[in-house]
């Protein structure tokens, strides 16, 4: 082949190479990955369960939780880690540090956001209040108003965050106080009904913020079987829509992957929960194509 022949077919050749190049990355289904890591009911649970703790034998711990979320923050980089309240009371490290402890450890873990529970009330608003500078995170919370209290403004009923494009808007649930907790604890804390501030809350992120997931962080519980008419994570799913994902607390539930429940309009809102004492670790990871459209796949991990 002559000289000139040659550089015309590989040049030719070059070009039919750089366009399949092209023409496989334009038109590979384009792909985005949310990983949300939560954890619920810890209760100051800061050392693993030694062998001889029955059936908690060898799990939990601080240590291992963070080695886990770490090696999961290195395979899906676009990652939320959440807890859905109870943080304190359960160990003598509460006892005597009064939950400082336990914030700064979640702050090295570098949770994105946490809600509020019944026993983060166990040394009283203040005491809760005094701890909140060791917490490099925020907390949600939109149906207990606490205007007349010192949490005022520093606790909000929503937050988005923004991951590789998606806009993830995430609101806090609490469970009713009264009979549950000391007034003197709570003070002038409002409680709010929780369905009706989650259809206001939707209403909100969906329409108004145009978010693109859409996730509460309940202390509800998950379901009361002997009481089916209180209100639940169950519940709220049940009846309202636009809600992706509840991150439940309270009720101590294991549950081995999501449940899924059909809302108001038919759609699939998955409800999770992961016991307690940071046994476990739960992951949901959601999917979103090039469309919008968007699919998830969830599963608890032993710690």
């Amino acid at each position: 082949m002559k000289r000139r022949d040659f550089l015309q077919h590989t040049a030719a050749a070059t070009a039919l190479v750089g366009m399949g190049g092209l023409g496989m990355q334009s038109f590979a289904p384009k792909q985005k990955r949310i990983t949300i890591l939560h954890t619920n009911d810890v209760h100051s649970h800061i050392d693993p369960f030694g062998p001889e703790d029955g059936r908690n034998a060898n799990k939990g711990g601080v240590a291992r939780r963070a080695s886990l979320i770490d090696s999961i923050r290195k395979e899906s980089p676009n990652t939320l880690l959440l807890d859905a309240g109870d943080i304190f009371q359960g160990t003598p490290y509460f006892n005597y540090y009064g939950g400082e402890l336990e914030f700064k450890l979640m702050s090295k873990l570098k949770y994105d956001l946490a809600t509020i529970g019944n026993h983060d009330f166990d040394n009283g608003i203040d005491g809760l209040y005094a701890q909140l500078p060791h917490a490099d995170f925020d907390f949600v919370s939109a149906n207990y108003d606490f205007k007349n209290t010192i949490l005022d403004t520093h606790v909000k009923p929503y937050k988005i965050i923004v991951k590789d494009g998606i806009k993830i808007g995430i609101f806090g649930l609490g469970v009713q106080l009264e009979g549950l907790v000391d007034k003197n604890l709570y003070k002038e804390t409002v409680y709010n009904d929780p369905l009706e501030t989650s259809q206001e809350m939707t209403r909100i992120l969906k329409e108004d913020e145009q978010c693109d997931l859409i996730v509460c962080l309940s202390h509800l519980g998950y379901h009361y079987s002997n009481n089916p008419e209180r209100i639940s994570d169950l519940k709220i799913a049940e009846q309202t829509k636009d809600i992706d994902l509840i991150i439940g607390g309270h009720t101590h539930t294991f549950l081995p992957k999501p449940t899924i429940v059909k809302n108001t309009v038919g759609q699939n809102t998955l409800v999770n929960q992961v016991g307690c004492f940071g046994l476990y670790l739960g992951r949901i990871d959601f999917f979103f194509d090039s469309s919008g459209e968007k699919s998830s796949e969830g599963a608890t991990i032993i710690v």
